[in-house]
């Protein structure tokens, strides 16, 4: 029987009227590549100076369509959240 998996994403519990997802700001990119995250921006999702991001991106058709930053830290444990109990499975067998 498959197990459920819990569901911590940010988005869990939006009711209909408000959106999880929104635009904070609109950024530049300089010609070294380089962004900046808005003060604001760093403040509400509590990002400090050294703290790792990930990139992830999502394709359709075949071209990237949307860029997100996760915190290297949360996704680590979204990863750990997801594969422990397929991996104590496993090594139950």
């Amino acid at each position: 029987m498959a197990k459920k998996i819990k569901d911590d994403s940010c988005c869990k519990g939006a009711d209909k009227d408000s959106s999880c997802c929104k635009v904070e700001s609109v950024i530049s990119i300089d010609e070294r590549g380089q962004i900046v995250l808005p003060k604001e921006v760093r403040d509400k999702a509590n990002i400090r100076a050294g703290d790792k991001l990930a990139v992830v991106s999502l394709k359709k058709d075949g071209n990237v369509c949307c860029i997100s930053l996760i915190k290297a830290d949360d996704l680590a444990e979204m990863v750990r959240g997801l594969l422990g109990p397929v991996m104590g499975d496993i090594f139950q067998k």
